[in-house]
């Protein structure tokens, strides 16, 4: 449809040119709200009008008559108060989209698109709300790939921040463990040190003189001695492998993980501290609360200065973000080092190392950044943005993106699913936050167990002759389907309460409905190729001189199809709109609607059994355009697409 759009806007410049001031952002192509008054509307009338001191009906009247020869219209008629509405030729339009179907209409925007995605702290499990961001940032890459970007996928790891310290902490001080004790720890290490940090809080809460201890931590881990920082590294090396299985479990995966231990010892924040106070970006106080401290002054804000570098001589977390930020544009001259962290589908994870190692590819310099943090990081999000532009790096600023995301809360019948205790107090809230430090959560793993484990039991129901290996393959796209589907169909402002039920449900808005919509369109093929022996490449193509006329059709079916085509064909301008407004729920709710408006037409029109070959051929190229328009869109969501349900 964009390509489309884009021939129609040209055919209407070249034919009006000559004999109206029309610019070429007032030629706007928009739908009509009901289908009697045509498919695309041309508003443009009213706005020359205005500017010609003309009457809109009538300087709308005047134009019809030059847009006689628009490709693919049938019929142009003025509507409303000046509009020009235009009704496609039906057949044309349709031959032209299925023609068109594997060509590409976007083209490369950018040089580089960088995403920063995940970025669970490496100190415990992952919890349900990190699913929420890496769903995010996995369906902006994949929706940016399919634009024919260029894009690279990061996954920041903080192995030097407060939360790796405090379990740390609890290893070396509360549990008195050694290295050697904690490379012993057998079962799940993740789930290990979310209990510990559980216990840390409250032990901190008790022991307020520890926290002298934890700034000792702090300093030996980002100098680098031992043995706090290769406790520290262990720690955060075992828990970010069991962090990416646990995405590997929903197909998200990254292509380099920065480390905030390499950024200190590629000395990213020398070199950006230089740059910094070389710009009188920050200064040092001299007196007050802050004395002794590095800090930006702020605009437009109740605080007046951020600490950037405390008065002990660490770098807050703002201060490393900043430099991250510096070199992800390209704008440090210097690079990490990398080595293999792991392998997956046959892709290598590379990650950053201080110290020179084998040859890598090249990272980071990019022209567009996403950073993909939750909406209590704005602020911080903010600051890092004025970190750029007081360096006068105002083109960066200004694509350095923080793609926002409300949390993800329980409510308390998910956390009686999955046996967690609640208070008969917060049983009564509708909704309970996730709480790292109290312990209060869906540990990931258990949630997508709990999914799959639901999904089993209505597979084994449906498909008791499939053996047991394919019935948990079908649970885990299904549950995978779920769970992607939830976190994209709301809002990303809007606070997510994950309920098993509504999920995992067949029936209504779910990643479950989407995929039973296309596995019913693929048993009709499977159906034809056993039964009339039909192979994919009689569906190859489609041209004109085959016999798909629509006056073979009622006059009810031709609407009904053409509501269904016509739908469809709007796919990649929803992946547009997806893209550049950030909501993915756009993206949800075409694939939603797409499905229920093919399961209305297949339970009205027959395929299989129809008589009539000009008809039935015409049915079959019509599921099959929406086969793949919904294949695409369900891809780029990272849903699974099942051979079965």
């Amino acid at each position: 449809m964009i390509r489309y759009k884009a021939k129609l806007k040209e055919k209407i410049r070249r034919s009006l040119m000559d004999r109206y001031p029309l610019k070429e952002s007032q030629l706007e192509i928009s739908y009509t709200p009901q289908a009697k008054m045509g498919d695309l509307a041309l508003p443009f009338p009213l706005q020359l009008a205005k500017e010609m001191k003309r009457q809109p009906r009538e300087l709308a009247a005047e134009i019809v008559p030059l847009l006689s020869d628009l490709p693919g219209v049938a019929k142009i008629e003025v509507a409303g108060p000046g509009f020009i509405n235009l009704f496609l030729n039906r057949q044309d339009f349709f031959l032209l989209q299925v023609a068109s179907l594997e060509k590409r209409t976007f083209q490369p925007e950018e040089k580089k698109i960088i995403i920063e995605h995940t970025n669970i702290n490496p100190n415990k499990a992952a919890h349900v709300g990190h699913l929420r961001n890496a769903v995010l940032g996995d369906t902006l890459g994949r929706c940016l790939l399919y634009k024919g970007e260029n894009v690279e996928i990061q996954n920041y790891i903080d192995d030097t921040g407060i939360q790796v310290v405090d379990v740390t902490f609890g290893f070396m001080d509360m549990e008195k463990k050694t290295l050697e004790d904690i490379q012993k720890i057998e079962g799940k290490f993740d789930y290990y040190c979310w209990d510990l940090y559980t216990r840390i809080s409250s032990y901190l809460e008790d022991h307020p003189e520890a926290q002298s201890r934890k700034s000792e931590i702090l300093r030996k881990i980002e100098k680098g001695e031992q043995p706090e920082a290769e406790i520290a590294e262990l720690i955060s090396r075992r828990i970010l492998r069991a962090h990416l299985e646990t995405m590997k479990r929903i197909d998200i995966s990254y292509d380099v993980l920065p480390c905030e231990s390499s950024i200190l010892g590629r000395k990213f924040w020398d070199k950006a501290y230089s740059l910094l106070k070389e710009k009188g970006a920050i200064y040092l106080v001299d007196e007050g609360l802050n004395k002794g401290c590095w800090v930006m002054k702020l605009e437009d804000y109740e605080e007046r200065e951020k600490i950037i570098v405390r008065s002990d001589g660490t770098v807050t977390y703002v201060g490393k973000d900043i430099a991250y930020q510096l070199w992800k544009f390209g704008l440090l001259e210097i690079d990490f080092f990398y080595e293999p962290f792991t392998e997956d589908n046959g892709k290598t994870i590379w990650i950053s190392t201080a110290v020179p190692k084998e040859p890598a590819p090249t990272f980071g310099d990019g022209t567009l950044v996403y950073n993909v943090i939750d909406t209590r990081q704005s602020y911080l999000q903010k600051i890092v943005v004025q970190g750029l532009k007081s360096l006068g790096f105002l083109d960066q600023a200004k694509k350095s993106i923080h793609y926002s995301y409300e949390m993800v809360a329980l409510s308390p019948k998910s956390l009686d699913e999955l046996g967690q205790k609640i208070s008969a107090e917060d049983r009564e809230r509708d909704f309970l936050e996730v709480s790292g430090r109290k312990g209060l959560g869906v540990k990931a793993d258990d949630l997508l167990d709990r999914l799959e484990q639901k999904a089993f039991l209505e597979v084994e129901k449906r498909n008791q002759d499939l053996p047991s290996d394919q019935r948990r393959l079908i649970a885990r796209q299904i549950a995978t389907g779920a769970l992607r589907y939830f976190m994209l169909k709301f809002a990303r402002n809007s606070i997510i309460v994950f309920d098993f039920e509504e999920a995992l449900s067949f029936e209504g808005e779910t990643g479950p409905y989407l995929q039973y919509s296309l596995v019913r369109i693929n048993s009709i093929f499977r159906k034809l190729k056993e039964r009339e022996g039909y192979e994919e490449k009689d569906l190859s193509t489609l041209t004109s001189e085959q016999n798909i006329s629509l006056d073979a059709l009622s006059e009810q079916e031709q609407e009904d199809f053409w509501g269904l085509v016509f739908y469809a064909s709007q796919f990649e301008e929803e992946i547009q709109l997806s893209v550049r407004s950030l909501e993915f729920s756009h993206l949800a709710k075409f694939a939603f609607n797409l499905c229920q408006k093919f399961n209305a037409y297949y339970h009205k029109y027959s395929i299989l059994a129809e008589k009539d070959k000009t008809i039935k051929s015409l049915r079959i190229w019509t599921i099959q355009y929406v086969r793949e328009v919904l294949t695409k869109v369900l891809s780029l969501m990272g849903i699974p697409q099942p051979a079965r349900m």
